[in-house]
C-alpha cells in the first residue's frame, strides 16, 4: 500500500465509511445491556464519529460465558489445526482487500498519520496474523526421556478463556499481536479495545464472520477500563489476561487476578527507552534518522519509543546538528495528508498531559520546537537536560526527546539503566566489540545495534523491570502465554 492517494480522496473515503457501533458478542452485533453509549470522535478534528456501546460487567459476564461455551464444545479449541490456519488465513486475506479502509479508519479514530497506517500497521497486522496463522500446525509437542517402562509426553493445550485488553497508540497492530496467537492456540477470546480507539477491533469482527470465525471465539466488549476493563479482569471464568497499556494499569490487573481467581497475567507496559550513541559512531546522517524515528513516530505515543538520547560529548554537537534537520521534515499536521509524519495526540486529555511536559521544558534547554501547534498537535520537541529531570526520567508519550551529555562508555550505560523500565534500548557504534559488550549490559528486552526497532514478528517482544512480565508478544515464544503445559506419565510395564 505504498501508492497513496490525495488528501482530499482520503478525506473522501473517511466520509463515505459505515461506522460500527455495537459490541461483538456470540458471533452477533449487540448494543450494551444497559442500551448506554459513549462517543468516540477524531482526535485531529473534534469532530464527533460516532457513539459506541458502553459495556458494563453484565455484557462482560455475557461474553464471557459465550467464550467459555465455545471453548468447552471445542468448535474451536478441538477442531484440526489446519482448520483453524485456513480460518485466520481468509481473515487476514479479507484484511488485505480491506487494507486502504482499514488504514483510514484507523487514522481518523486514533490520529495517526494515513503515511503510517498504510506504510506500517496496517500490513503489519496483516503480516502477523497470517505468520501465527502458518505456525499453527508447526508447533510439535514433545516426548521427555523416560524409563524403557515408561513413555512421558509433554502436550500443550490452550489455556482456555483469554482477556486481551488492547491499548490506544497500535489498535490494529496490538490486536493482531494478541489474538494471532491466543486464537492460533485454540483459546476463546474476549478483547477489550482502548475507550479512544474502538473502531478498527469492530471492523476485524465483521471481516473474521465473514472468514468464518465460529460464534463465541472472538469477543469484543467496548466501554471504558473502569466499567469493561476491571469486570474482565476480576471475571472468574477468564483464565488468563494479557494487558498492553501503563504500568498503573497493569499494577490493576494484578490486583484484579489476586482478588478473584489467580488468573494468569501477562503484561507489556511503559518504557523510558534510552538511545546510547557513542563517540565512534559512524556516518551521523544515518543515525539522526534513526533517533528522529525513535523519538517522534506515531508521535512518540509507543512505549518502545526512544525518548532519551544519551550522547557523548565529543560527538554531541555534530549529531544534534543533524537531529535537528531531520527532525525539522517530520510536517506536522492533517493525518490524512500522506506528507505528514506527526499527526495528532489519541485524545484530549492525553494532549493536556503532554502539554504540562512542555511546560517544564521551559526550565530546561529547549534545542527546537517546545511549542503547540494547535489544539491537538504538538511540534517535534528536542531538550536538553539532567538525567534525573522528570523529562529524562516519566513516560511522556509524546514527541519530546531528551538529550543526556555524558563523558564516557561506562556513563552511557549506566545512565541508560538508571530507569525503573526496561522494555526498549538501542546503541550506536562503530566498535563492535563495544556494540555488542553496550547492548548485553543494556537492560532492557529488546536491545539493537546501530538501528532503532524492535526486531520483527520472528523475535519476542516485552521488557525487564516495570515494562511487564509473564510472557512475550511475538515469535513462537507468545505461544507459550496462550497454552498449559500438560505431562502425560505412560506406564507401560
Amino acid at each position: 500500500m505504498s501508492n497513496f492517494l490525495t488528501t482530499a480522496e482520503y478525506h473522501q473515503i473517511a466520509a463515505g465509511l459505515r461506522l460500527p457501533r455495537h459490541a461483538f458478542i456470540d458471533g452477533v452485533f449487540r448494543p450494551a445491556l444497559s442500551g448506554r453509549t459513549f462517543t468516540t470522535t477524531n482526535p485531529a478534528t473534534g469532530a464527533a464519529l460516532t457513539d459506541i456501546a458502553a459495556c458494563n460487567a453484565e455484557d462482560v459476564d455475557l461474553a464471557v460465558a459465550a467464550a467459555r461455551a465455545a471453548f468447552e464444545d471445542g468448535r474451536w479449541s478441538r477442531i484440526h489445526p489446519r482448520e483453524r490456519k485456513e480460518t485466520l488465513l481468509r481473515l487476514a486475506r479479507l484484511m488485505e482487500a480491506h487494507a486502504r479502509e482499514l488504514a483510514v479508519l484507523e487514522s481518523i479514530d486514533s490520529g495517526k498519520t494515513i503515511f503510517d497506517c498504510e506504510t506500517v500497521d496496517v500490513p503489519e497486522t496483516i503480516h502477523v496474523l497470517e505468520w501465527h496463522a502458518e505456525l499453527i500446525d508447526k508447533i510439535y509437542d514433545q516426548v521427555a526421556p523416560a524409563s524403557d517402562s515408561h513413555i512421558a509426553l509433554v502436550v500443550r493445550e490452550p489455556v482456555g478463556v483469554v482477556g486481551l485488553v488492547l491499548p490506544w497508540n497500535f489498535p490494529l497492530l496490538m490486536l493482531a499481536w494478541k489474538i494471532g496467537p491466543a486464537l492460533a492456540s485454540g483459546c476463546s477470546v474476549v478483547m477489550k479495545p482502548a475507550g479512544e480507539t474502538t473502531l478498527t477491533a469492530l471492523r476485524v469482527a465483521e471481516l473474521a464472520v465473514e472468514a468464518g470465525l465460529p460464534a463465541g471465539v472472538l469477543n469484543i466488549v467496548t466501554g471504558s477500563g473502569a466499567e469493561a476493563g476491571e469486570p474482565l479482569g476480576r471475571h472468574p471464568d477468564v483464565d488468563m489476561v494479557s494487558f498492553t497499556g501503563s504500568t498503573a494499569t497493569g499494577r490493576r490487573f494484578l490486583n484484579y487476578a489476586s482478588a478473584s481467581n489467580l488468573k494468569e497475567i501477562v503484561l507489556e507496559l511503559g518504557g523510558k527507552n534510552p538511545c546510547v550513541v557513542l563517540d565512534d559512531a559512524e556516518d551521523l546522517d544515518t543515525v539522526a534518522a534513526h533517533v528522529v524515528n525513535g523519538a517522534f513516530w506515531n508521535m512518540g505515543e509507543n512505549c518502545s519509543a526512544a525518548s532519551r538520547l544519551i550522547v557523548q560529548r565529543g560527538i554531541k554537537d555534530r549529531l544534534l546538528e543533524r537531529v535537528k534537520a531531520e527532525a525539522e521534515n517530520w510536517l506536522v499536521g492533517d493525518p490524512l495528508d500522506p506528507a505528514v509524519r506527526v499527526g495528532a495526540l489519541v485524545s484530549k486529555a492525553h494532549f493536556q498531559k503532554v502539554g504540562a511536559y512542555l511546560e517544564a521544558t521551559r526550565a530546561e534547554k529547549v534545542l527546537m520546537g517546545g511549542k503547540i501547534v494547535s489544539e491537538g498537535f504538538v511540534e517535534p520537541t528536542i531538550v536538553e537536560t539532567r538525567r534525573d529531570s522528570k523529562l529524562a526520567v516519566e513516560e511522556i508519550f509524546g514527541p519530546i526527546l531528551s538529550v543526556i551529555p555524558v563523558d564516557s562508555f561506562e556513563e552511557a550505560i549506566a545512565v541508560a539503566n538508571d530507569t525503573d523500565y526496561g522494555l526498549a534500548a538501542s546503541i550506536f557504534s562503530a566498535n563492535g566489540k563495544r556494540a555488542i559488550r553496550g547492548a548485553r549490559m543494556l537492560r532492557a528486552g529488546t536491545v539493537t545495534v546501530n538501528s532503532f526497532g524492535e526486531g520483527d514478528i520472528s523475535t519476542p517482544f516485552g521488557g525487564y523491570k516495570q515494562s511487564g512480565f509473564g510472557g512475550r508478544d511475538n515469535s513462537i515464544h507468545a505461544h507459550d502465554q496462550y497454552t498449559q503445559l500438560k505431562t502425560i506419565w505412560i506406564d507401560l510395564s
